[in-house]
């Protein structure tokens, strides 16, 4: 995929009033629509042999689940880091007010470029975004994606396969942990192409005696047939 196919007008396009609303009430939002098929299947096509990767996982071997994925090396593709730098001012407002209804201290500049710089200096130097496949039988245990001390509250995933065509199960899963409650699963339905937005680690919710936090990990659920990929934007950097 080259820079004439910039994903930047899709991340413009979309109803950001709504995704900030719907972020606080529920702690993720969709993005429909926010690559193409074509798009799609060429950000897809870049999971075989390359050096624009710096790691494979194979999820059976850490018990994380079953299935894979491979971590890009810088630079990363015209692909993903136009996403992620399109994607991270669009967000940065609604971490920081996160963050100061949660009461933590730490806020998020508006360029990307100056987030990674904070990131870098502490020793997160190594690329988040990855992308993953699966195959029958796989699935994705819940988790959070951490990495290390600077972490930014919301990342992004992106389908890349069609549901009931290219691949059947693997729904994308949440799960909520309110304090002395269990816990609440959510299932989000996506389209290829579509991007779901949603809590990393922690998000804020509206309670009678005003807010507190909840915890949410994410995950994938047995895929029963065909083939899925995704794409994942995370914004800030390993350790």
């Amino acid at each position: 995929m080259n820079q004439n196919e910039d994903e930047t007008p899709a991340v413009a396009a979309q109803d950001w009033p709504g995704i900030a609303a719907q972020l606080d009430r529920e702690g993720w939002a969709v993005l429909p629509g926010l690559l193409g098929h074509e798009q799609c299947d060429a950000v897809s096509r870049l999971y075989g042999p390359t050096d624009m990767f710096r790691s494979q996982v194979h999820m059976a071997r850490h018990g994380f689940g079953q299935g894979e994925y491979r971590y890009f090396a810088y630079p990363l593709p015209d692909a993903v880091q136009s996403l992620r730098t399109a994607l991270y001012p669009c967000l940065a407002p609604i971490a920081n007010r996160w963050h100061e209804r949660m009461d933590m201290s730490v806020r998020f500049p508006a360029d990307h470029a100056d987030f990674l710089d904070r990131c870098h200096a502490a020793g997160q130097r190594r690329p988040t975004p990855l992308l993953l496949q699966y195959g029958p039988g796989d699935y994705n245990c819940l988790h959070q994606d951490l990495y290390g001390e600077h972490v930014f509250p919301l990342q992004v995933a992106i389908l890349l396969s069609q549901p009931g065509a290219d691949f059947t199960g693997g729904e994308f899963v949440l799960t909520e942990q309110r304090p002395r409650m269990q816990s609440r699963p959510i299932v989000v339905p996506l389209a290829k192409g579509d991007g779901v937005i949603f809590a990393v680690n922690h998000r804020p919710q509206r309670g009678s005696r005003g807010d507190y936090r909840v915890a949410m990990r994410h995950g994938v659920s047995q895929v029963r047939s065909g083939r899925r990929h995704v794409l994942g934007v995370i914004f800030h950097d390993a350790a």
